[in-house]
């Protein structure tokens, strides 16, 4: 075998260990890692490649080998939060602190495989959890807009009297000469000292400009002292820039501008990118091995360089500065490899970086933006990739790089298939990310090109493959992405974005519009007539807010079939699905207007071909809120239908009817919000119960006696999940898709 197979296969077999715990071992994610919303991030001081990040998906990840392989922790053990950063212990490798969401605090001292609740916050943490390196009993956090400070290692906490504002930072000055701990924190009013373990504070502001606080870090050694610094909101005034980067090193008594040489001090925008005519410090990171050694990182003034978002280096203090990440291929001195992102669309998209610093080696840098993180060990010369690995192949059809998903997986997935003539292609419809395939088997992954996708590129939905033509494949995509989630129920996103049919005839490859005569709306569902002739396809396609439409030719023109579906208000079909009897079903989710659910069209229609028309079929038990559906496939008049809270009323749980829809039975409700019901096709009676959003526990249950009895699978990592999928030649193996943590291949239970 060749060296390079043998060495892919060896780092395949490593990421698959290093991204499960013992716990979860069985469970794997696949399809392509990063994708969502990163935040909240913290470098350990005991175990240097020892790594913590949030997501704003729900999950947590532990990382230990410097990023480049992650491990989710349990949602049952801990909720992500976006708004407070952890801490690793200053002296116990294998303790850390972490806000548990919306709920006060947690600690694990087992390297994060399990969370206890510690200590009486009252509620959602802010800014930062800080520990003192020297009395770690000592620490310091942000909740619900106040500061707090703990004396006894966090299990009990007493408010800060002083500091106002929304918590941002902490820091504790380390001098053990020192009997008390000076120890300091910053809001986005301003930053304040106390001397007495935090007993009484004193606002430290002099020196500093009126304007909002940014971010704030303090850093000290006994060989350096201590050096502290803040952003704040810059402004152009008089011509010039005004605010940025400040520095006290008199323990905040007074503070001095450090917008030394090499920052961007722009007051004007460069371009139609730019996100404001005046550069913003947003993040400033520091560490205690070396406080002269500063991190900063802005928003732009434009996409080219010396405008674009970057991470600036200063070794002097602030005194001057250099620019130390460049991602963008098209622009000299890139110095950060391209990602699936920029390596399909040769550009680089940028955002606002957080640098985050190693309390021990300042060269040693771990940053992160939206959806992806890097790291840096030589103060940023050069940067790897932490949210996703590249295989050393590409595909020789299309020259595309592959990707081996490492762990950090935040996005949703709607829907997985096993290609039913190759089985090992395999296609994952994805928002935001749109669609990828695997040509081996989920090994790799390949992100769709440039040239060939939709013109609606945020959301696939669903696929439909012709049962007779090889690699002929429709897809609905959108450019509405979380349809029939709360995000779109309660107007959160919008729903008026367009969408549209595309087909595929290179087993997804390259796509094209098909969608002569569909209006421009959200594409959620497409599916096929197997039984009509094979140059002719009949297709019908569900819009949200469009209806159902129908095609007898394959795509190429469609007409709306919506006699007596929904209502004139409602149209907002999520989802339609053909029954081998020929028998085709919609469903039409929740409308909410004013804050109050609309019942009027909501529901489960079957279509009467003598009638040509829909009928109503859950009248008899309506809902609010359903999610999804399902059918046997051996009899259409078995259904299930998952559904949700609303208007005040319990109605969230998996409901069935065994005829055809004259009698309904809430068959489980272990949750507010039910999304639907899968049936095994290998073992009769076992159903997989899916719960997305507000799950009190499990997300995914699991029925062996036809949903008699429900037992939760707990050992599924992520909660919020969607969908089951199969394997025809698989039977053992189950895949999960999620909303936010990407497809999990698993056990399935027999």
């Amino acid at each position: 075998m060749p060296k390079h197979v043998l060495l892919s296969l060896a780092i395949l077999l490593l990421l698959y260990t290093a991204v499960s715990s013992p716990a979860q071992a069985q469970w794997k994610p696949i399809g392509l890692s990063g994708g969502g919303g990163l935040f909240a991030a913290a470098m350990s001081p005991t175990q240097p490649n020892r790594l913590m990040i949030n997501c704003d998906m729900s999950a947590a990840y532990l990382s230990d080998d410097d990023g480049m392989t992650w491990r989710m922790i349990n949602h049952l053990q801990l909720v992500s939060s976006t708004q407070c950063s952890p801490v690793f212990a200053p002296k116990d490798p294998d303790t850390i602190f972490a806000a548990n969401g919306w709920a006060g605090m947690k600690v694990s001292h087992d390297g994060g495989a399990h969370w206890t609740d510690i200590g009486d916050l009252p509620g959602n943490l802010q800014g930062e959890i800080a520990i003192n390196p020297i009395h770690s009993n000592e620490m310091l956090v942000g909740s619900n807009g106040d500061c707090y400070i703990s004396l006894n290692g966090g299990f009990h906490w007493t408010r800060c009297q002083g500091p106002t504002g929304t918590p941002i930072a902490f820091c504790f000055e380390n001098d053990q000469s020192r009997y008390a701990t000076s120890c300091y924190a910053a809001t986005n009013e301003g930053v304040w000292r106390s001397d007495d373990e935090g007993k009484t504070w004193i606002p430290i502001i002099n020196g500093l400009p009126p304007s909002a606080i940014l971010s704030f870090c303090g850093v000290s050694n006994p060989r350096d002292g201590l050096i502290l610094y803040c952003t704040v909101k810059a402004t152009a005034l008089n011509g010039g820039y005004y605010g940025g980067i400040y520095r006290s090193t008199n323990r905040g008594d007074s503070w001095e501008c450090i917008d030394g040489a090499g920052l961007n001090l722009e007051t004007k925008a460069f371009d139609q990118w730019a996100m404001g005519s005046v550069a913003q410090y947003r993040y400033v990171a520091s560490s205690n091995a070396n406080p002269r050694i500063i991190y900063a990182s802005n928003s732009s003034t434009g996409v080219p360089p010396p405008h674009n978002c970057t991470i600036f280096r200063s070794i002097d203090a602030g005194a001057t500065w250099k620019p130390v990440f460049q991602a963008d291929p098209r622009y000299p001195n890139c110095n950060v490899p391209s990602d699936y992102m920029v390596d399909a669309n040769g550009q680089y998209f940028q955002d606002v970086l957080v640098p985050v610093v190693d309390p021990n080696n300042p060269n040693h840098v771990f940053a992160f933006m939206n959806g992806c993180c890097y790291v840096t060990t030589d103060g940023g010369n050069k940067w790897a990739l932490c949210f996703i690995r590249r295989a050393p192949e590409r595909d020789p059809s299309n020259n595309l790089a592959k990707w081996i998903c490492n762990g950090l997986v935040i996005t949703t997935t709607w829907n997985f298939y096993v290609d039913p003539f190759k089985s090992n292609i395999r296609y994952i419809c994805y928002t935001d990310l749109g669609f990828a395939r695997s040509l081996d088997g989920d090994k790799t992954w390949e992100w769709w090109t440039r040239r060939g996708r939709p013109p609606w590129e945020n959301t696939c939905y669903q696929l439909a493959f012709d049962p007779r033509i090889p690699g002929k494949i429709w897809g609905a995509f959108s450019d509405v992405h979380d349809i029939p989630n709360d995000n779109i129920i309660s107007g959160r996103h919008r729903s008026d974005l367009p969408g549209g049919v595309c087909v595929s005839t290179d087993y997804g490859a390259t796509w094209k519009p098909c969608s002569k005569g569909l209006p421009p709306k959200a594409t959620t569902s497409i599916v096929i007539d197997p039984r009509s002739p094979v140059h002719s396809r009949t297709l019908y396609a569900g819009q949200f807010g469009g209806g159902v439409f129908k095609s007898t030719n394959g795509g190429a023109t469609w007409h709306a079939i919506n006699n007596s579906l929904g209502s004139s208000e409602n149209l907002r079909v999520c989802r339609i699905y053909l029954h081998p009897d020929g028998s085709l079903f919609a469903l039409v989710t929740a409308l909410r207007q004013g804050g109050q659910y609309q019942m009027d069209g909501v529901g489960l229609y079957r279509f009467d071909l003598k009638r040509n028309a829909w009928t109503w079929i859950n009248r008899s038990h309506p809902l609010y809120w359903p999610k999804d559906f399902s059918v046997d496939p051996h009899n259409s008049k078995i259904i299930y239908v998952g559904a949700c809270d609303a208007q005040g009323k319990k109605q969230g749980g998996l409901y069935r009817t065994v005829d055809g829809g004259e009698t309904w039975k809430l068959l489980a409700r272990k949750g507010p919000q039910t999304f639907g019901a899968y049936l095994s096709p290998f073992h009769s009676g076992y159903i997989y119960m899916t719960l997305t959003e507000d799950a009190p526990g499990a997300g995914l249950w699991l029925s062996k006696d036809n949903g008699k009895t429900w037992k939760p699978i707990n050992d599924m990592p992520f909660g919020n999940v969607q969908r089951i999928a199969f394997d025809p030649k698989k039977p053992n193996v189950i895949f999960a898709t999620t909303f936010g943590g990407s497809v999990w291949e698993g056990p399935a239970g027999f």
